[in-house]
């Protein structure tokens, strides 16, 4: 109970309780537990897209996605600027790239780059009767991308908000992965074509990490969350 209180601390603004970051081996097994946040999140979202159905298409795209924001606190929109930024500055050099990473201040590609990424899944969720469809998708299988990432990539800082995940039980975070694997390709056509989306980002994400930096950081895995949401929406809509 308390990593899956450490994981919905960590990843959305839902108020836990302060004792659930104590335990440092459950903050560490927190990463077992992102798909289940993304699935939980995911609820949330179909839950208020199906009491919005009514509303103008336009409007409820808009909506949901403030939503979606706040409830996630922008946390890896951050992450997304500050890759974009990092990327560009970085002039593929790994020690520059890294040192852009840690400025908190967002530039002209960082700001580009949100604004696209938010702009891409505005038109997505307005094109697509949110009712009834499994938008839902989209936040569980990009957090699982998250733990799909640390099982497979190194974590290039010894220090971080990804640092403790690093040590996260393999095992049961290979098992988490795997779930929200067998949810999505449970869910038809919709779900496998989703699986695959995210699989591309991934690999495609994962390769750039690895080749620029030798693998992956916080700031890179928000960049990855954001991009997954951002492709499964599009195979959706």
């Amino acid at each position: 109970m308390r990593s899956l209180l450490a994981a919905l601390g960590f990843l959305t603004r839902v108020p836990v309780p302060a004792w659930a970051f104590d335990d440092i081996e459950a903050s560490n097994a927190s990463l077992v537990w992102y798909p289940v946040v993304g699935l939980l999140v995911g609820g949330v979202l179909s839950g208020l897209a199906w009491l919005g159905h009514a509303v103008p298409p336009l409007l409820a795209a808009a909506l949901l996605l403030l939503v979606w924001v706040g409830l996630t606190g922008a946390l890896h929109l951050d992450g997304l600027a500050d890759s974009a930024d990092a990327w560009v500055g970085g002039l593929g050099d790994r020690e520059r790239t890294l040192a852009i990473m840690k400025d908190p201040r967002s530039g002209p590609m960082g700001v580009t780059a949100v604004v696209l990424v938010l702009l891409v899944k505005f038109a997505a969720l307005a094109s697509m009767p949110l009712a009834g469809t499994a938008i839902w998708l989209a936040p569980m299988l990009a957090r699982a991308a998250i733990t799909a990432a640390f099982l497979c990539t190194p974590y290039v800082r010894n220090q971080g908000l990804g640092s403790a995940q690093a040590r996260a039980p393999r095992l049961a975070s290979a098992a988490s992965v795997l779930a929200a694997v067998a949810v999505a390709a449970c869910s038809g056509r919709r779900g496998v074509r989703a699986l695959l989306a995210v699989l591309v980002v991934f690999a495609c994400w994962r390769f750039a990490c690895t080749r620029r930096l030798g693998g992956m950081t916080g700031d890179t895995l928000g960049a990855l969350t954001e991009l997954a949401e951002a492709a499964v929406l599009v195979v959706l809509a």
